[in-house]
């Protein structure tokens, strides 16, 4: 049954007409915001906060490219200890349109050597640029930068300013990870916060394979 059936579900023809003539003004006011909205640009995008889906949702955005068949890359800054899902998956069958670098070494309290940590996290950023500047590209996907920009290990300040000074006008640059820096969420054009309500951890579950990985 459909939400709209639902809603409608034991009116009166007075109601439904009612209904009808409230959903078509809702309509047309909608596509006189959708006529203002022409322009086209490559943004800058934040994914972050506690909750889980900020890799997801970013990966959720590098399929549709591949399935559009447009160019885009990916670069981990952290996890790189472990095999996922998604890597496999692009690796194995679209390497051809995405282009996949593993860079991290896992999360800092496995690797347990800071001056290692910033060396590879530099080593990503250096990677990111240059697959940034490549305008082939169409979008690049930045994942968990903000851990190594929460941690010091990249200046958040060198970050912004290339990517507003060098980012080609239509690429679009994905960043994720936990506690983003207020300045790189305010030059964003996009910025979500996943709130966590409830995370099976808590619960004693584990991270399984086709959810977390």
């Amino acid at each position: 049954m459909t939400e709209n059936h639902d809603e409608t579900a034991g009116m009166t023809e007075a109601e439904l007409a009612r209904h009808s003539e409230k959903m078509a003004k809702k309509k047309n006011a909608r596509e006189k915001i959708m006529a203002t909205k022409t322009d086209e640009k490559g943004l800058i995008v934040v994914h972050t906060g506690k909750g889980k889906g900020k890799s997801t949702a970013g990966f959720g955005m590098i399929f549709r490219h591949i399935a559009h068949k447009m160019p885009c890359a990916v670069v981990q800054f952290i996890k790189g200890a472990w095999a996922t899902g998604e890597r496999d998956l692009i690796e194995a069958h679209f390497a051809d349109i995405c282009q996949f670098y593993t860079l991290g070494e896992g999360f800092t309290w496995e690797t347990q050597d800071r001056a290692r940590d910033v060396a590879m996290a530099e080593k990503a950023w250096e990677k990111a640029k240059e697959l940034i500047r490549d305008e082939r590209n169409s979008m690049v996907l930045l994942d968990e930068i903000n851990i190594a920009l929460r941690y010091d290990y990249l200046d958040v300040n060198a970050v912004i300013d290339f990517l507003k000074t060098e980012k080609p006008y239509m690429t679009h640059v994905v960043l994720t990870g936990r506690n983003a820096k207020e300045e790189l969420i305010e030059i964003a054009d996009l910025a979500t916060e996943m709130e966590l309500l409830k995370h099976p951890f808590r619960s004693g579950i584990k991270a399984q394979q086709g959810v977390e990985f």
